[in-house]
């Protein structure tokens, strides 16, 4: 499987911030699969379903004066998202 396989078209990456650190992830993909490209194994061989129904990429966004949670494998990436808390299972697989 080649990287091609994975992740959808991009010609750069976006900068995000995941909980105080920034990170480069490819444009026009979802948060789900931005995850994977920064640690490819953990994500990879994680608890997802990547479609939604077991909501253990939920994750939450820095929305104004508030916090929005999300699902990472139906939100497209999006420059300087602001990424402030994760799931205890996305906490595993990406944060170190």
């Amino acid at each position: 499987m080649t990287e091609s396989d994975i992740f959808e078209p991009f010609e750069r990456l976006v900068e995000i911030e995941i909980t105080g650190k920034r990170r480069e992830v490819p444009e026009n993909n979802t948060l789900l699969r931005c995850f994977q490209y920064l640690s490819i194994d953990t994500i990879s061989y994680g608890d997802f379903c990547w479609n939604g129904d077991c909501a253990n990429c939920r994750i939450w966004l820095e929305d104004t004066a508030q916090e929005k949670p999300i699902l990472a494998c139906r939100t497209k990436v999006r420059e300087r998202m602001k990424i402030v808390r994760v799931s205890e299972e996305l906490k595993l697989s990406i944060i170190r």
